[in-house]
């Protein structure tokens, strides 16, 4: 490797001088643990948190030690501050600094450079090439790292102070990732607390919280009376993707994983239908504003999601394979079908009517079994709207978190060598 080629793209201002490659157990102290006598009760439940391999970046940890079990085995104590690198199993390549002190198995390998800036570079460092190093010493993914195999590392490295201003930023890029990642955990917490206080629990008329004029007590009719089923379709993913047709498609995997409570046409990348012969079959079952569409089917007990449709592109929209497409028979609130019909006050009643053991299905004789409650039109557009409002948020700070995580990939792939 040339001198240049030890240059990184982006640098701080004022350094200027080449980076020098050095082995990483020359930079650091390097040592694994060890697990004790699992049958030795004497061993564990005591005082010292035993860090296991997928524990690194935690605060705290599934297991403790006693003195007895760090002094009767080859468990190695760490300092909070020290590098963590994960060799074995599904977290091979894994690397963090330590949260705690506490105790490592055999699994971890600890390192320390005696100075916080020279651990942080270090990790970061490895976390920009766990692919380079998994795919290089793990075949197929299969196999254990090593603390020889790392240690014999030849890691680029630049002076201290270089690495304090490397090692700072990312730690600072690091905090920001995490604030806006609470920000959102909390937000889909309230959302989830919204959805139960919002909707009658069973046997009550009335939700646990209202907006302030609105008392009557909520309707509640069958399914059938609320909505009419449209014409189904057995669309699959073949013939999809194209990037012009005459219309558009909904499928079930967009309900399930894409798409939230509500399906907004405008920011949705509705896949096109590109056999245009294909339309004309389904001419009857167009979706319109306001319709709602059930995934019939999934692995689990997500069966039965729904999205609320507004907002739909300029083409026509269809639905696809297991889906069952509805239309209301009457006026809803924007966005009240959307929530209501994924909340737990709903999908309780789905639950005993879903019929599988790999793959969970729900049909259109379990959706007709089912009570719909609802409010007055105004109170449903006020719940529709103050919804929408927390996914908005919810939104907008998912998409600053991929905003940040992408910053961080591409600095990393420029600021390190």
């Amino acid at each position: 490797m040339t001198e240049q080629a030890k240059v990184p793209a982006i640098r701080f201002a004022g350094f200027t001088d080449p980076w020098e490659q050095r082995k990483l157990g020359e930079l650091a102290l390097t040592y694994s643990g060890g697990t004790p006598s699992a049958g030795n009760s004497a061993y564990y439940g005591g005082e010292i948190p035993f860090i296991r391999s997928a524990e690194i970046d935690c605060d705290s940890t599934e297991l403790s030690l006693t003195v007895a079990g760090l002094n009767n085995s080859s468990a190695k104590l760490v300092d909070k501050g020290m590098v963590l690198y994960a060799m074995y199993g599904a977290t091979s390549g894994e690397v963090a600094i330590s949260k705690i002190k506490g105790a490592i198995n055999q699994a971890i390998l600890a390192m320390d450079a005696s100075d916080m800036a020279a651990n942080r570079f270090i990790a970061y460092w490895l976390r920009r090439q766990k692919k380079s190093i998994t795919e290089t010493f793990l075949q197929g993914g299969q196999g254990n790292l090593s603390g020889a195999i790392i240690k014999e590392l030849g890691i680029p490295q630049p002076s201290l102070d270089e690495q304090r201003q490397i090692g700072s930023f990312f730690s600072n890029l690091d905090d920001l990732i995490t604030l806006h990642q609470r920000k959102y955990d909390k937000l889909v917490i309230f959302k989830k607390s919204m959805l139960e206080k919002m909707f009658p629990k069973d046997g009550e008329s009335v939700p646990e919280i209202r907006f302030a004029g609105f008392t009557d007590p909520w309707e509640q009719r069958k399914f059938g009376d609320c909505f009419e089923f449209l014409k189904s379709n057995t669309l699959s993913r073949a013939g999809l993707n194209g990037e012009n047709g005459t219309a558009r498609n909904v499928h079930y995997g967009d309900i399930l994983i894409k798409f939230g409570d509500c399906l907004d046409g405008e920011r949705s990348d509705l896949p096109f239908i590109t056999d245009d012969t294909v339309l004309p079959k389904y001419a009857g079952s167009i979706l319109r504003e306001g319709d709602v569409i059930f995934a019939d089917t999934a692995e689990d007990e997500t069966a039965g999601k729904c999205v609320e449709l507004r907002k739909l592109p300029k083409e026509p929209t269809i639905s696809g394979l297991h889906t069952i497409p509805a239309r209301p028979r009457f006026p809803f609130g924007t966005g009240y079908l959307g929530h209501y019909l994924n909340s737990d006050a709903y999908h309780r009643q789905l639950l005993p009517l879903m019929q599988g053991i790999k793959v969970i299905s729900v049909s259109k004789a379990a959706l007709q079994d089912t009570q719909v409650r609802f409010p007055g039109l105004s109170e449903q557009s006020a719940i529709g709207a103050a919804l929408n409002e927390i996914d908005s948020l919810i939104t907008l700070h998912q998409r600053k978190l991929e905003l940040l995580r992408n910053i961080k990939k591409s600095l990393l792939d420029k600021m390190f060598v």
